[in-house]
This record gives structure tokens, C-alpha cells and sequence, in this order.
């Protein structure tokens, strides 16, 4: 059973609004998850990113396969290998590799300017965006460089690069997915995350990682965990999805949600502080976001 992805608004609106709430949610709080699991003694590419999505994403194929679920085809695959090397490969791997010398929060906001990225690539492709959402993702790219000048946040040189890189190749494969040959979304998922899984278990082991469950700790245990479980399946399951059936800037205005969640917990859990400036940008960046959501309602009538 093969689905290309449709390009229209989604018209389950509830659908859309509890898969943005899982998205907005969840992946903030992955950016402390990805912290936890550092400070445990973990390898990022190959346990942090690499063997937390071959786990989650072999479960997921299984399942799919025994509830009937057809596999990719060949054709579909190489689709899905390319989704996978620039989402998860590119996107989350250097985000794990960033955090590594930059902060949860700094991390979060700097995965921000994804939108935007995301808007003019939707608009290369002649999805351009409204006026209204053009203005939302002004409005949330303003908060993300308040946030980020003049406060507390640092990070080294090679971490920011690593973030500059991750959003736009998260970007860029999110809206080159759209249109392509592709199975069901939940199949799409595991698929995904099954191959990128493996490709960055070959670049943590090319990058000089390996197992030591030596240092291990039981708190970056229980991290990795819920990254595979939570961040991988339900999450990017939901994104995916997502990906089938709302307007790309709609749907990557997660990253404008995710350093308000990931900076206040960074702070509440982990003891990172932010100051009445921080909370000031974030307003601003959920303002871009309901913005965005307004528009694209509009649009939907």
C-alpha cells in the first residue's frame, strides 16, 4: 500500500491540534532528556541518537508488520533513506553532538530558525506562504534572537555550526518529503527512524565511539529511554503524520514552542537560569506561533 504525501490542509482539526501538543511537548523536553543522557556517560551518535532509533524504530516495523502493515518498496525506501540522512542523521544527530558543549536551552533556541528555513523552502517549491504566516514566523524568528542575545546561554563555536547545519537540513527534508512516493505515515516513521538509526550508528563508530556501559549511569538510562519511547515513537510518529496532512509552516512551528518548554525545564530540573528577558522572548516566540495558527486557519475556511 503506497500514499504520496498531500500537500492540502489537513481538515481534522482536533487530529492536528493533539499531534502539535505531542510535538510541542515532547520535543521540548528532549533537548533535558539529551543532557541527562550525556551526563550518564552515553555516546551520542552511537547510543544518544543511533541505537535509541534502530531500538525504536525495529519495534515499531515489527509491530506495523504484524498488525498487516505493508513495508516500504524499493522505491520507497530510497525515499525514506534520504528523509532519515537528512532528518535524523543531519537534524538530531548534530543536535546530540552540539549539546555535548552547548546548553539544553541554547540548543532549543537555536533549532528555532527551523521555520523559517522551512518557509522558504515550502516557497521554492511553490508553497509560499501568507502574509500572515510570513508575519508569524517573522514575529517567532524576532523572539528566538531575543532569547538568544545578551542572555545567560553559551556555547562553543563548533556547537553552534553543528546548529546552524541541524535545522536547515531537518527543514529542507521535511518539505522535500512532501510529494514523494512514500508508505503509510506511521510505516514512513519507522522506517525512518529504523535506517537512520543504523547510519548513525556507523558515524558514532567512524567517529571514534563504542559501547562502555562502564560509566553508565542509571539517570542516562532511564534518558535514552524515554528519548526511544517518547521522543522517537510517539513523537516523531506524530510529526510525521503531521507532515501528511498540515501546511509545512504550520507544522514547523513546534521549534518556535519547544525553547520556551526545554528552557523552563532546563531551569526547573536542571538548574539553568533564565531571566524576565528569557521569559520576555518566549512570549514573543509564542505570539509567532499563534500567529501562524491563526493564518492557516483562516486559509483552511
Amino acid at each position: 500500500m503506497t500514499s504520496s504525501v498531500s500537500a492540502a490542509p489537513a481538515r481534522g482539526g482536533l487530529a492536528v491540534a493533539a499531534a502539535l501538543a505531542i510535538v510541542y511537548v515532547v520535543w521540548g523536553s528532549t533537548y533535558l532528556g539529551i543532557r541527562f543522557a550525556l551526563e550518564g556517560g552515553f555516546p551520542p551518535l552511537l547510543m544518544v541518537s543511533g541505537s535509541r532509533f534502530v531500538v525504536a524504530g525495529g519495534v515499531m516495523f515489527l509491530f506495523l508488520l504484524w498488525r498487516g502493515v505493508a513495508p516500504p518498496t524499493r522505491a520507497q525506501w530510497k525515499n525514506v533513506l534520504v528523509m532519515g540522512a537528512l532528518l535524523l542523521l543531519m537534524g538530531n544527530g548534530m543536535v546530540v553532538l552540539a549539546e555535548q558543549t552547548v546548553s539544553s536551552g541554547l540548543a532549543a533556541v537555536a533549532v528555532a530558525s527551523m521555520p523559517l528555513w522551512m518557509g522558504l523552502f515550502g516557497a521554492m517549491r511553490g508553497q509560499h506562504p501568507t502574509r500572515g504566516e510570513w508575519l508569524g514566523i517573522v514575529v517567532g524568528f524576532a523572539g528566538v534572537v531575543w532569547l538568544n542575545a545578551g542572555s545567560s546561554l553559551t556555547g562553543s563555536p563548533v556547537g553552534l555550526v553543528l546548529l546552524l547545519i541541524a535545522p536547515i537540513a531537518w527543514a529542507y527534508g521535511s518539505v522535500w518529503s512532501r510529494g514523494r512516493d512514500l508508505p503509510s505515515p506511521f510505516m514512513t516513521a519507522a522506517a525512518q527512524m529504523l535506517a537512520a538509526g543504523v547510519m548513525l550508528v556507523v558515524a558514532g563508530l567512524l567517529h571514534g565511539e563504542r559501547f562502555d556501559a562502564a560509566g553508565w549511569t542509571l539517570t542516562g538510562g532511564l534518558a535514552v529511554a524515554y528519548l526511544a519511547v517518547f521522543g522517537s515513537i510517539i513523537a516523531f510518529t506524530a510529526y510525521v503524520w503531521l507532515l501528511h496532512h498540515a501546511r509545512p509552516v504550520l507544522v514547523g512551528s513546534y521549534a518556535y514552542v519547544n525553547p520556551v518548554i526545554a528552557v523552563a525545564l532546563g531551569a526547573f530540573i536542571a538548574g539553568e537560569t533564565f531571566t524576565p528577558h528569557d521569559l520576555g522572548a518566549m512570549a514573543v516566540i509564542l505570539a509567532g506561533v499563534v500567529v501562524i495558527t491563526l493564518a492557516r486557519a483562516r486559509q483552511s475556511k
